[in-house]
């Protein structure tokens, strides 16, 4: 009984979740229901009364009058059908839509702890792969709904047209079996069967469909895999030159050979476990159904009642297996599709943890004729990653000079890129505080706090939207603003051959003629994204590791023009690039352990920047 609660607590969320989405639709869903459970029991009702009738010899006028009220009721039942269909298919087509846009705006929203958290998306991976399955989720509440609706009218209609067959009894004397069959005891035993038969369907569905989706869930990872190889890797034409060059073209084959297989197996085991389940709904309902007909049959010929209401009788009785098997089986299935609801809401109802500060950041911006006057402090910060016992850093103290430009090194997981992490407040420390003027980061109104940094971030990644779009990341931008920005990181002569400027697409997923770009102009118009933000700090983590030599000296002759008056913050494994900087930290194993000018920290021969710095030069001797 609790699980019971729990699973209508669920379900209920669930609609309540679709009628936020898209109101009014699970009303026309209803709605539809009652048309789609009525037309077949105006035919019977109505077919009942022109049979009684013709045995009565009723009049012509009104045996016509009986058929066309039979076919006017069908014909309206029939056109309100077809117009609510035509209203549910769009507004289901619309919540598609809608639902689509809230999981991606979700993965928007939510902190980046969780962003880089896999648990996250293999979450939603799995909100995915189910509904690809079998529409699992969310998703099957429509038709779950439309089916237990209607099933569940059928049956109450069923139920008031065969009331009387159960209390219209009798004293016939002209043999035992009829007066047996027109008995009380024998409509109550009847019904008895029909109960235990229900208590049986509703084992047998509820077990069936609990063990489907038990194996059903076997082809969640072979669907990540399908997918990945036949949809993302080889569909992608980025792919298509490794798969020619190293022949991949059979290690792919024996990939879709394995998942093959492993799909027969869950198929085989899908098929028994329906076979064993329906074969024992199969026997209680034709055991039923056979002594229906014979109540029925024993009844009529006891007299009780004419033709007409024989059809009436077998006919509603028809509906009410039929629609009582449906009902039963479905509500087993929206039980069992809280699988995919609670993937859904696991999802949707991941929780930030970052404290939402209200303080506005003061507007000193340069591009607002400030003075770009902001100082930022780390006070004995450390950190370490959720889920991680190490320390990604440990007691950093350290103050940014307004205006400077500071140059961050280390060795690989020394914790650079961890320190931008935390300066930007995709995470906040474990431990110590970092301050903007002087008051604590988190106190700061979150998208505010944001507005300060632009960044190039080594796996930075652009769209496959139009150049401009790109640079200004809106749809409405600046062109000039753009032109000038991409001329700055000198791009000016790939943008010269660009037969539609701005407008022209980057790479060929949604335009023909999109252009295919290299790393290190896609490295130049991250560059750019950033310079035309016009924030007052700039943190540029490897921004020319794709750039040849020739294009990188060309960024660095002209880095303090590039920067302007904004702190600028560099991170480089490539030593001889920071000559340029005022500053330079040093970090190892997670701790800041120098900091200085390039000649200062050159000169102490048994310092770490000394030991990188010969490391690398000795290739260049």
């Amino acid at each position: 009984m609790k699980q019971l609660k729990s699973d209508v607590r669920l379900i209920y969320k669930g609609f309540m979740k679709i009628r936020q989405i898209r109101p009014w639709m699970l009303s026309l869903v209803v709605i539809r229901s009652v048309f789609e459970a009525i037309s077949p029991f105006i035919t019977i009702y109505m077919s009942a009364l022109i049979i009684d009738g013709i045995i009565a010899k009723y009049d012509f006028n009104t045996l016509i009058t009986y058929a066309m009220l039979a076919i006017t009721f069908n014909f309206i039942a029939v056109i309100s059908i077809k117009i609510l269909d035509k209203n549910i298919n769009l507004f289901y087509e619309e919540f598609n839509h809608k639902f689509d846009m809230i999981l991606s705006q979700k993965i928007a929203d939510i902190d980046y702890a969780n962003v880089e958290n896999p648990q996250t998306h293999q979450k939603l991976q799995k909100i995915k792969e189910l509904r690809n399955l079998n529409g699992t989720g969310i998703w099957n509440l429509f038709s779950s709904a439309s089916l237990i609706t209607k099933n569940f009218f059928k049956i109450i209609f069923s139920i008031s047209l065969t009331f009387s067959l159960f209390t219209l009894n009798g004293n016939n004397d002209s043999s035992n079996i009829l007066n047996f069959a027109t008995s009380k005891l024998c409509s109550i035993l009847l019904i008895s069967c029909i109960v235990i038969n229900v208590i049986l369907t509703m084992y047998s569905n509820s077990t069936s469909k609990k063990n489907y989706f038990a194996i059903l869930n076997g082809f969640v990872p072979l669907n990540r895999i399908y997918f990945y190889y036949f949809t993302n890797f080889i569909a992608s034409y980025h792919a298509g030159k490794d798969t020619r060059i190293y022949n991949q073209k059979n290690l792919i084959l024996s990939k879709q050979n394995d998942i093959n297989n492993n799909a027969r197996l869950i198929t085989s085991k899908i098929g028994k476990n329906e076979i064993k389940y329906s074969s024992i709904t199969i026997i209680s309902t034709i055991i039923i159904t056979t002594l229906v007909y014979l109540f029925v049959s024993l009844k009529a010929l006891a007299g009780l009642y004419g033709v007409g209401s024989i059809v009436k009788y077998v006919g509603s009785i028809n509906e009410f297996i039929d629609s009582f098997t449906t009902f039963m089986n479905e509500f087993a299935s929206l039980r069992a599709n809280n699988e995919g609801l609670i993937a859904c809401f696991d999802f949707l109802d991941i929780k930030n943890v970052l404290y939402q500060g209200t303080l506005p950041v003061e507007k000193r911006y340069a591009c607002d004729n400030g003075d770009n006057d902001y100082e930022i402090e780390f006070c004995n910060v450390s950190f370490k990653y959720p889920s991680s016992e190490d320390y990604a850093l440990k007691n950093v103290s350290a103050k940014l000079k307004i205006g400077k430009r500071l140059a961050v090194v280390g060795m690989n997981g020394s914790g650079k890129t961890t320190f931008i992490k935390l300066l930007c407040r995709l995470y906040d420390p474990t431990e110590g505080i970092i301050k903007l003027n002087g008051v604590d980061i988190r106190k700061y109104d979150f998208k505010e706090y944001y507005s300060l940094f632009s960044v190039v971030f080594q796996d930075f990644k652009l769209f496959s939207f139009p150049l401009g779009q790109n640079v200004g990341s809106t749809v409405d931008y600046d062109i000039v603003k753009v032109e000038e920005t991409l001329a700055k990181v000198g791009f000016t002569k790939r943008y010269s051959k660009m037969k539609k400027g701005c407008n022209t697409f980057l790479y060929k997923d949604f335009e023909e003629d999109g252009v295919e770009i290299s790393g290190g102009e896609a490295q130049k118009i991250a560059l750019a994204r950033a310079l035309y933000k016009d924030a007052p700090f700039i943190v540029l983590d490897e921004p020319t590791s794709a750039l040849d030599p020739v294009a990188e000296f060309e960024i660095y002759s002209k880095f303090n023009e590039v920067v302007s008056n904004r702190t600028a913050i560099y991170i480089s494994h490539r030593l001889s690039s920071c000559r340029f900087c005022d500053d330079i930290a040093v970090f190892h194993e997670g701790k800041l352990i120098q900091r200085g000018n390039h000649d200062t920290l050159l000169a102490n021969d048994k310092g770490k920047y000394h030991e990188l710095w010969n490391a690398q030069a000795q290739y260049y001797a």
